[in-house]
């Protein structure tokens, strides 16, 4: 039977059963995409669904709409055929990497430094943010589908801020990525950070702002937050943990490589994940022949839940980069309308 996430305080989801009328909804997104060619195929199954339809209050209409350009994206920019020789320069300071170790509630680490950029490549920092999203993704837990965030702030100045590009950065996350952000950790944001985090918050939905939480290494209760998420054995020493061994860039592209080859294994069906079951499609169509610029197929009645608690979610975090938006040129960057 198909699972949801389930809200909890202590781990932010945990696996629960899909209730019959969210998979009457999850079927009904399904009718209204239509028939997907392989590899959108494999991405929209029932999971994928369901977290469209969270990230919409499980309104059929809004969620089939918000899924629809998530395909079109992915059919245009193919982020899951980006490759880590492409990526590599991008990764040299360790701006963005997994981590090898995760949660105590299983869920994957991404560390995020904006103070180490080193592109001023829009492109390149855009492929480079995917990439790390889609490896994250890959490493998830059978049972999990969400990750943590540690934001690293050392280094950062005044020159690192962008509300523009924060703003764009929002949209990636939100749109291309629902529901994948479970907790972001701002770990020791220099001062004149707080000015810049008042004008960002308004962007924000309420639940991701609830997401996003302030730790600093010199205040004994928030430090708490770090012993209770992680083991501190494992975590880095850059965030309060007892791991000295820091970011490698040679171990790192091992690590990398080999999960190239997971990744082209899983999107040719080779994998062996118990994730949700993959529609079978006897004759795939071309990407031309599906409709995915209109929801007028769905019911303009469908009503949101207005349960509390049960508002949209969008992931966001402050980091250095440009992103992807409805309408995609060549690069994956929003075109001018």
């Amino acid at each position: 039977m198909s699972a949801d996430l389930k809200k909890s305080s202590s781990n932010g989801f945990e696996k629960s059963l899909i209730s019959e009328e969210q998979q009457g909804k999850i079927s009904e997104v399904r009718r209204l995409i239509g028939p997907l060619p392989e590899k959108l195929a494999i991405f929209c199954n029932d999971a994928c669904i369901a977290r469209y339809l969270r990230a919409r209050n499980w309104n059929v209409r809004k969620a089939t709409k918000m899924l629809k350009a998530s395909l079109k994206w992915r059919a245009v920019y193919k982020p899951e055929e980006i490759r880590w020789e492409e990526v590599a320069h991008e990764a040299e300071t360790g701006k963005i990497y997994r981590t090898n170790y995760i949660d105590k509630h299983g869920r994957v680490v991404l560390v995020l430094r904006p103070g180490c950029q080193n592109s001023k490549s829009t492109k390149g920092q855009i492929r480079h943010l995917v990439y790390c999203m889609e490896n994250a993704i890959l490493n998830l837990p059978a049972d999990q589908e969400q990750m943590v965030w540690l934001i690293d702030y050392s280094g950062y100045n005044l020159s690192n801020i962008s509300v523009k590009v924060t703003q764009e950065t929002a949209h990636i996350l939100q749109d291309q990525y629902p529901e994948r952000l479970g907790l972001a950790i701002l770990y020791n944001p220099p001062r004149f950070f707080e000015p810049f985090w008042k004008v960002v918050k308004p962007f924000l939905e309420p639940k991701t702002r609830d997401k996003v939480k302030f730790v600093y290494s010199d205040d004994p209760i928030t430090k708490k937050t770090m012993e209770d998420l992680f083991d501190m054995d494992l975590l880095e020493s850059a965030f309060g943990g007892n791991n000295n061994s820091g970011f490698n860039i040679a171990k790192y592209t091992e690590r990398m490589k080999e999960d190239d080859k997971k990744m082209v294994s899983f999107w040719t069906r080779g994998n062996s994940q118990p994730a949700a079951p993959e529609p079978t499609l006897e004759c795939p169509p071309a990407m031309d022949s599906i409709n995915l610029n209109s929801d007028s197929d769905s019911s303009d009645n469908e009503k949101a839940d207005s349960s509390p608690g049960n508002e949209v979610d969008s992931e966001v975090v402050s980091t250095d980069h440009n992103v992807l938006v409805t309408d995609y040129n060549d690069n994956g960057t929003k075109e001018a309308h």
